[in-house]
């Protein structure tokens, strides 16, 4: 056997510790790929390697099947010192998405030759453009099914994902005027407000009935505006971050904002722009795939309770690589996403610790499932 240890409940809590100490924010993420290198390097893996945008990749094992592990190594921005307080293990990406980035590592690391092969990645930018998915969808790459690493609760395999539009809308008023005479011209940041309540509500209209996973939302996220304090502004911009669910898609909810832009413009004679800055296409993975079932029995076989197949509100890689090599896939993590994101981000160590147990037993679950369903 090429490994040079045993990995130990110690040793894989001081390892996602050290990962958590290096500040990975997007596209800053190379001391955390060269951290994955040496420790893919110290548990056997082969073919290791940091591609062109800086996304780390390692294999291990042979055989068939062929799976790809992916977490994603960039935070957020904001640090989060550091520290164990009793079960809880401080950071930032503590949750989102280092526990589950660590945890894939070590049960990647269990799989040796004729067990089947798993291509452990390390992703760049998730938290930003996906930029690292982007890059690894383009690769020929040989792979029959792909988990993405993200806080689901060890209970909870993640099926579904909303998809996103990012939207700037820029207002413009005919001219400006003094602030004493504001009746003299329209006032572009008052004329934008009025814009986007309308916007907002007509594309959220009609969905009393629908669960959080299967609502569109539009979210005003930032706006700019005005020149000085004593003129009225002929110019406004404001950002819209739209969430889509599995049932509707990007070209259909951009036809509608074209269509609304125009009328809402016209009513209120104001000039309106919008440009698209960000899109996403929603995805749902089958839920009769192998790899579900095999995450079902891993995670019976350590928790003793069926998981929870979800659909989530947020956006994430398995969208991108899902709507484009259309193999199963599915995203899990230990973690709790509601701690992604936040001031004081932490993981429970034993749910870190159970989530390596369970990606270990889904792994082998999924190499029986699969030579069966060839035979």
């Amino acid at each position: 056997m090429n490994t040079h240890f045993t990995v130990t409940p110690k040793f894989a809590t001081k390892m996602l510790e050290k990962a958590l100490r290096l500040y990975t924010p997007s596209l800053s993420e190379r001391p955390m790929a060269e951290f994955l290198a040496d420790k893919c390097d110290d548990l056997g893996f082969e073919d290791i390697q940091i591609d062109e945008v800086g996304n780390i990749i390692a294999k291990k094992g042979s055989g068939s099947p062929k799976i790809m592990l992916c977490g994603h190594m960039d935070v957020v921005p904001g640090k989060v010192k550091v520290r164990k307080e009793g079960d809880s293990l401080y950071g930032r990406g503590a949750s989102d998405a280092k526990a589950p980035l660590m945890a894939m590592l070590f049960a990647a690391a269990s799989i040796e030759k004729n067990q089947g092969t798993v291509t452990f990645v390390g992703a760049v930018d998730e938290e930003g453009n996906a930029v690292g998915i982007k890059n690894i969808v383009k690769k020929k790459m040989d792979i029959d099914y792909a988990v993405f690493g993200e806080p689901s609760g060890i209970k909870q395999v993640t099926i579904a994902y909303k998809g996103r539009l990012a939207i700037k809308l820029k207002i413009s008023a005919a001219d400006s005027s003094h602030a004493s005479a504001p009746w003299l011209s329209k006032n572009a940041i008052e004329e934008s407000m009025i814009f986007v309540k309308k916007l907002k509500e007509k594309l959220e209209a009609n969905q009393e009935d629908k669960t959080k996973g299967m609502l569109l939302t539009a979210t005003m996220t930032e706006i700019k505006g005005g020149t000085s304090h004593n003129i009225t502004p002929k110019e406004c911009e404001t950002l819209f971050d739209i969430r889509i669910p599995v049932d509707m898609n990007c070209k259909s909810i951009e036809q509608k904002i074209a269509t609304l832009v125009k009328e809402i413009s016209q009513e209120r004679e104001v000039d309106a722009f919008y440009s698209i800055l960000d899109e996403t296409e929603p995805f749902e993975a089958p839920h009769n795939s192998s790899l579900v079932r095999a995450f079902t029995l891993g995670i019976m076989q350590v928790e003793k309770s069926r998981p929870t197949l979800i659909r989530k509100t947020g956006t994430g890689d398995m969208n991108v690589l899902g709507n484009q090599w259309e193999i199963p896939v599915v995203t899990y993590g230990p973690g709790d996403p509601h701690e992604a994101h936040t001031i004081d981000e932490k993981v429970s160590i034993e749910e870190y610790l159970k989530g390596i147990e369970i990606f270990k037993a889904t792994l082998q679950h999924l190499k029986r499932l699969h030579d069966k369903k060839l035979q």
